[in-house]
């Protein structure tokens, strides 16, 4: 003890230790995302690993939110959530002429853009709704701990391709709030990670740009009208109508977390 009564060494159960820790192991991995297709998938299983390493042998905690048992049932669940909050999105968009499409590379482009979207989906929510998130909800409760995840999570995509103040802005609400309300509610990775998923696969099979970085889908989109509505070259979570959509069910996964 220091002479002020203060413990010198930090139990390693605290979140800051095992914070800091599963951040720099955790986005180590996640680097490897960037290096195509096939090393997603692998950043994806190697991030899982190295998670569940700091929960149980730094933070010496079960992680319930990485229970395999109704894992496949969350994953599903989360990726009709996505699903519908996709297409319900660009419907609205289209129907006010923001958006036509026509056909593109066909079936060759799925694989890639699937298994893209499933190493930015794994490691991305590891980082944020489970540690971050976590560890915050500990500290200062849910509340704080959403609206931190959610400012840092609009904050980071500041650096994408095309962002600027407001398509951050739309971020933090869209993705952040999103996610992190639906992390509170399900209480597990699977459900966020199927939501984030399908939410970022869907979209770039669509052929629009996934926060800034251009896509190779399916289809072909071609943008008209004004940036508010479309979210210009940044993509849907640059528009208005995916704010206002994601807000509406992020208010429900609350209202349910709160039961």
């Amino acid at each position: 003890m220091s002479p002020a009564g203060v413990p010198t060494v930090l139990p390693m159960r605290s979140p800051l230790i095992w914070l800091p820790v599963g951040l720099l192991t955790v986005g180590g991995v996640s680097a490897l995302t960037s290096g195509g297709p096939v090393l997603a998938v692998v950043a994806a299983v190697a991030a899982l690993a190295v998670y569940w390493a700091v929960m149980r042998y730094v933070a010496r905690r079960p992680a319930p939110e990485l229970a395999r048992h109704g894992a496949g049932r969350e994953m599903l669940a989360g990726g009709a959530v996505g699903l519908g909050f996709v297409l319900v999105s660009v419907l609205v968009i289209t129907v006010f002429g923001g958006y036509s499409f026509t056909w593109s590379r066909g079936l060759s482009a799925v694989l890639p853009v699937v298994a893209v979207a499933i190493g930015a989906a794994v490691t991305e929510e590891l980082l944020f709704r489970g540690l971050a998130l976590q560890a915050l909800e500990e500290w200062f409760g849910g509340r704080v701990a959403l609206a931190v995840t959610a400012l840092s999570f609009g904050l980071l995509h500041l650096a994408n391709p095309g962002a600027t103040l407001w398509s951050s802005v739309a971020v933090a609400v869209e993705a952040g709030v999103l996610l992190g309300a639906a992390f509170l509610w399900r209480r597990t990775i699977w459900f966020v990670v199927g939501l984030h998923f399908v939410w970022n696969a869907a979209e770039a099979l669509l052929g629009i740009p996934v926060s800034g970085h251009p896509s190779e889908g399916v289809l072909t989109a071609h943008v008209s009208g004004p940036e508010w509505l479309t979210g210009g070259g940044f993509g849907l979570e640059a528009s208005v109508v995916p704010v206002v959509v994601s807000l509406v069910i992020a208010a429900a996964m609350l209202r349910r977390a709160r039961r």
